[in-house]
């Protein structure tokens, strides 16, 4: 499965992404905000292997965000499917990410659950500190509904993703 955008398109992980997942995961310049994860590759293509069994059960779903040329730039996973909302997360993108990878990659997972999963409204939880990914889910419209010592915790709905992507899409353009 491809979702694309006009820069990048997020497809479904495969065995084969075990090794760009780890570094990704390993990468100071990019795991401060995430948890931790065994150095191991064996360890992380089991732990895909086990993730496609969810896949197919429409459990959860984790994507490599890649540039049109073919490109690895990142991963974002959709999980914990409620009645009420996806969440969304494990998001990354590398130095090969496009301009714009941050948004079309956040409107392309929103597009997979308000579009294919059927859903209304997505949560999400933060790392205190995190203020890039702060600051850019205020910008698309997400309300903080709660936190702890360590996240804040946010709510978005289709129709406020659907006004900030007809107002932001413009600059795509």
């Amino acid at each position: 499965m491809f979702l694309e955008a006009k820069t990048v398109r997020l497809r479904f992980v495969t065995e084969q992404d075990a090794e760009f997942i780890l570094q990704l995961r390993l990468d100071d310049k990019y795991n401060q905000f995430l948890s931790s994860v065994s150095p191991d590759l064996q360890s992380q293509k089991d732990w895909i292997k086990k993730y496609k069994d969810d896949e197919q059960s429409k459990k959860q779903f984790y994507f490599i965000i890649e540039r049109l040329d073919g490109t690895l730039c990142g991963t974002v996973r959709i999980y914990d499917l409620s009645d009420e909302s996806f969440c969304w997360g494990s998001w990354i993108l590398n130095e090969n990410k496009t301009r714009y990878a941050a948004l079309e990659s956040a409107f392309l997972v929103y597009k997979f659950g308000f579009e294919q999963l059927g859903y209304q409204k997505s949560h999400f939880d933060v790392m205190k500190g995190n203020q890039k990914v702060i600051s850019f889910h205020k910008k698309m419209g997400a309300v903080e509904v709660s936190s702890d010592d360590e996240n804040y915790y946010f709510e978005i709905h289709k129709d406020t993703v659907d006004q900030t992507k007809n107002k932001l899409m413009r600059k795509l353009k």
